[in-house]
C-alpha cells in the first residue's frame, strides 16, 4: 500500500490565473492612469482646490457602492458576466469624463469617475477568483500571482498618460479614450476565464452564516480591519502624491515616476508575497506590512526631496501588498463557498468606505491645512499613524487569542 500523497490537479485555476493576471495587467492599468490624473484634472476643472481630489473619491465611493450588488451579481451569474458588466461600466464612465472635459464640467466630471468606479471595484474581485478553482494550497499562490499582474500595469499605464496627456488640444482627453479602449479589450480577455457559476441554493443546500454572524468572527473581523487599514493609508498617501510632487516645484513627469515606481512596488512582491504566507502565516505577513507602512510614513516625514518621495512611495507599496494579499489570504480561508457572495462584498464595501474616506481626507489635508505643499503632505503623512495602531492592535489581539476560539 502505497503512502503517497495525491496533490490537488490546479492546471483549471492556473490557466484562469493567467486569463487574471494578463486582464490584471491590461485592463487594470487604467487603475494608475486615473489615479495619477484624476487629481489634476480635478485641479484644472474645480473652482475650489481643496475638491482637487474629489473625483478620485468618487472613483472609490463607486467601487464601495458596486462592490455588494456586484459579488451578488457573480455570485448568481458568474464571474465572468460581472466582470464584462464592470468593463462596461467603466468605459461609460470614462466616456463621460472625456465628455466632461470637453464641455469644462467638473459635475460631469464627478459623474463618470463615480460609475468608474464599478471596474475599481471588479478589479478588486480579480484576486478572489483566482481562488475559486484552486484547492487550499495553492490558493495563497493564486492571490498573489494575479496581483502580480499589476507589475505590468505599473509600467504601461503611467507610459500611457505620458503619452496621451497632451495628444489633444483639451488635456487628459486622449487619456479617457484611450480607458476606453481599455475596456472593450477587457471584455474580450475575461472571454477566457473558466470559472463555473456556483450553484442555485435549493430548500436544501447550505446558505451559510449570515452578514452579522461572520462579522463577529474574530478573524474575520480582523482580517477586514487590516485590509483596509492597508488600502485606505495607501490610498490617503498616494492620492496627495501627484499634488505634493508638483505642489514642492517638481513636474507632472516627476510625479508619473513616483507613482509609477509605488505601482511597481504595490505588485513586485507579489511574486514571492503567496511563499512567505505559505512558509510564515497570513497574520505574520499583514504584522510586517504594517510596520513597512509605518517605515512610508516616516520616510515622508523627513523632506520632500525627489528621493525621499521615491523611498516613501516604494514603502508604502510593499507595505500595501503584504498588508493586504495577507489579509485577503486571511479572510478566504475563514468561509465556505456558499458564503463567498455575501463576506466577499462586505469585505470590499467596507473596505472601499475606508479608501473613500482616506481619499477625501487626502485632498482635504494636501489642499487645505492653511499652509503650502509641504505641510499638506507632512499631515497626510501623519494622519497615518492612529490607523496603523488600530489595525496592529487588532492583529496583536487575535495572535493572543486561542486558536480555537
Amino acid at each position: 500500500m502505497s503512502d503517497t500523497v495525491a496533490t490537488p490537479d490546479d492546471s483549471r485555476a492556473k490557466r484562469n490565473v493567467m486569463v487574471l493576471v494578463a486582464a490584471q495587467a491590461v485592463v487594470g492599468a487604467q487603475l494608475p492612469i486615473l489615479f495619477i490624473i484624476g487629481g489634476l484634472a480635478g485641479q484644472m476643472l474645480a473652482s475650489n482646490p481643496c475638491w482637487a481630489t474629489l473625483p478620485i473619491s468618487l472613483i472609490v465611493l463607486g467601487s464601495m457602492a458596486a462592490a455588494t450588488p456586484l459579488s451578488s451579481f457573480m455570485q448568481a451569474y458568474g464571474r465572468r458576466a460581472g466582470f464584462w458588466v464592470a468593463c462596461g461600466a467603466g468605459a461609460v464612465g470614462a466616456a463621460i469624463s472625456a465628455y466632461a472635459l470637453m464641455l469644462g464640467s467638473f459635475e460631469l466630471f464627478l459623474l463618470g469617475s463615480f460609475i468608474t468606479g464599478t471596474y475599481m471595484s471588479a478589479n478588486g474581485f480579480y484576486r478572489f477568483a483566482a481562488t475559486d478553482t484552486a484547492s487550499p494550497e495553492f490558493r495563497p499562490k493564486a492571490i498573489s500571482y494575479v496581483m502580480a499582474g499589476g507589475l505590468l500595469s505599473a509600467v504601461f499605464g503611467p507610459q500611457l498618460v505620458s503619452l496621451t496627456t497632451d495628444a489633444m488640444p483639451v488635456p487628459f482627453l486622449a487619456t479617457y479614450l484611450t480607458v476606453i479602449a481599455l475596456n472593450i479589450a477587457g471584455v474580450a480577455l475575461l472571454s477566457a476565464l473558466d470559472i463555473p457559476t456556483p450553484p442555485k441554493p435549493t430548500s436544501t443546500s447550505a446558505v451559510g452564516r449570515s452578514r452579522t454572524e461572520m462579522l463577529k468572527i474574530p478573524v474575520i473581523a480582523v482580517a477586514i480591519i487590516c485590509g483596509t487599514v492597508a488600502y485606505a493609508l495607501m490610498n490617503l498617501v498616494m492620492t496627495s502624491t501627484p499634488l505634493a510632487v508638483v505642489g514642492c516645484g517638481f513636474d507632472t513627469s516627476d510625479a508619473a515616476n513616483i507613482v509609477s515606481a509605488h505601482v511597481l512596488a504595490m505588485y513586485a512582491p507579489s511574486f514571492f508575497t503567496g511563499h512567505l504566507i505559505a512558509r510564515f502565516g497570513a497574520r505574520a505577513i499583514v504584522g510586517t506590512g504594517l510596520v513597512i507602512l509605518a517605515a512610508a510614513g516616516a520616510v515622508a516625514m523627513t523632506g520632500v526631496e525627489l528621493e525621499q518621495f521615491y523611498i516613501a512611495l516604494i514603502l508604502l507599496g510593499i507595505g500595501w501588498n503584504f498588508g493586504f494579499i495577507g489579509a485577503t489570504t486571511m479572510l478566504t480561508a475563514a468561509h465556505a463557498p456558499e458564503e463567498r457572495g455575501r463576506v466577499q462584498g462586505m469585505n470590499d464595501m467596507i473596505v472601499f468606505g475606508g479608501v473613500f474616506v482616506a481619499s477625501l481626507s487626502s485632498g482635504t489635508l494636501m489642499n487645505c491645512s492653511g499652509g503650502d505643499a509641504e505641510t499638506g503632505w507632512q499631515l497626510v503623512n501623519m494622519a497615518m499613524l492612529p490607523f496603523l495602531v488600530l489595525a496592529g492592535s487588532a492583529l496583536i489581539w487575535l495572535a493572543m487569542r486561542p486558536r480555537d476560539a
